[in-house]
Formats: C-alpha cells, structure tokens, sequence
C-alpha cells in the first residue's frame, strides 16, 4: 500500500496524481518516438480534464508548458511551441508606470482639463461653443453629485471663468440644464408626476348590498344563491 506521506509533492494540484505520475513515467522510456505519442496522449488528457483552459487563449500552449513544468524541465520531447525554463516562467512582469497626473481642480477630474484644452484650441465658434456647454453640463453635473443641491449657473460660470481665464463662456440655455435628485413628493407620484391611484378593497361578501340586474337580484339577504333541493 502506498500512501501519500511517501509519495512525493504535487507540482500541480488542478491535474491529480494520476497525470503526474504518466509525466513521470515519460521520464523514464527511452525510445524517443514512442516517448513523444505518450506525451501527446498526456496533453490530450490534460486538456479533457481542465476544459475550462478551452476558453483561454492559446490554451495549448499552456498545456504544453505545464507538462514541461510537472515534469521539471527534464522532459525531452518535440514542443509545437517554445520550449520553457525555470527562470522564463518564475520571471516576473515588469511593474506598469503609475499615471502620475496631478490636477488642479481635483473634484472636476484630469479628463475635464484635456477637455478644457482642446476647446481652447479649437477656432470654430460654434464647436467651442459646445464645448463650453458640455464642459458647462458636466461640471453643474459633478457639483450635483458631491453636494447633493442645485448649483447656479453664475457659479459655474464664476469656476470655468477662473480655469479658463475668461476664454470659455456657456449659453444658459436649453444646453445646460440642473440635475435635481427626485424628492419625496415625485416618488410619492406615480408616472409623469400624476398622484398614484388609491385602490379600494372589493367587497365580494353577501349581505343586502343592491340589486342585480337578473331576475335573482330580486331576492334580498343574502347574496341571491339558490338552494338545492335534495
């Protein structure tokens, strides 16, 4: 009986101690053609049991780099891919640079400053005017969001006018327009502000309501049910 205190550790968990133990054995046959249609027979039953690896990218070429891995880099076999190293897999990424973006106006964002820029670059009226108006909207729009409370246009003028030394100005309206966080009263609402309707409880009793229509309704009490006769 073998037991797992004596067997040695798995490189892989995902792949199980049966597959590790066929990578093993590749090791050991020394016919180098028969030694390459076992490891092709390993890749196939490595990629029917993680067929989640179907749906990542060039998943066979990560089979085939976890083969040469579990068998630590001693396997001698043909690879349709770049053969790894211990070093070309334990290497790791280059550290991607930090955009170190400093604005001046922090709660307006880096991206209204470019934005800033190229409207005062542009020399068409019309379209630096809606830039103005887009720059104008988006500003009323994250004041709205950090203060929950409607701000005046005179404010936003007052703040793009110091931003933009008076070279941006926007039309009031019907561009820019105030965003108002609905209150209770429109909640209380229903639809396109109309009051919701109250529905009333049927009464579906008996008792001596009114009158139908048919001949039954002419009999008063209790809700005009005929009695069987048995």
């Amino acid at each position: 009986m073998e037991y797992n205190t004596t067997r040695n550790g798995l490189v892989m968990r995902e792949y199980g101690r049966h597959v590790q133990k066929m990578i093993e054995h590749l090791l050991t046959i020394e016919e180098p053609e028969r030694r390459q249609r076992n490891a092709q027979a390993v890749i196939e039953l490595m990629g029917f049991l993680n067929p989640h690896l179907k749906n990542v990218e060039d998943f066979r070429h990560k089979l085939w780099d976890h083969l040469f891995l579990i068998s630590s880099f001693k396997l001698e076999v043909k690879s349709p891919y770049p053969i790894p190293t211990r070093e070309s897999l334990s290497e790791r990424p280059k550290p991607l640079p930090y955009p170190k973006r400093h604005p001046k106006h922090s709660h307006l964002g880096k991206n209204l400053e470019i934005v800033i820029k190229k409207a005062l670059q542009e020399e068409d009226p019309d379209k630096r005017l809606g830039f103005a108006n887009a720059i104008a909207y988006y500003m009323k729009l994250a004041y709205n969001n950090w203060h929950k409370e409607i701000v005046h246009d005179d404010a936003i003028q007052s703040e793009l006018t110091g931003i933009t030394d008076g070279q941006l100005t926007f039309t009031n309206t019907p561009y820019v327009k105030a965003f108002r966080p609905q209150d209770s009263r429109d909640r209380d609402r229903g639809g396109y502000g109309k009051p919701r309707q109250k529905f009333q409880h049927r009464n579906n009793g008996g008792g001596g309501g009114g009158r139908r229509s048919d001949n039954r309704g002419d009999r008063g009490g209790g809700g005009g049910f005929k009695k069987k006769r048995y």
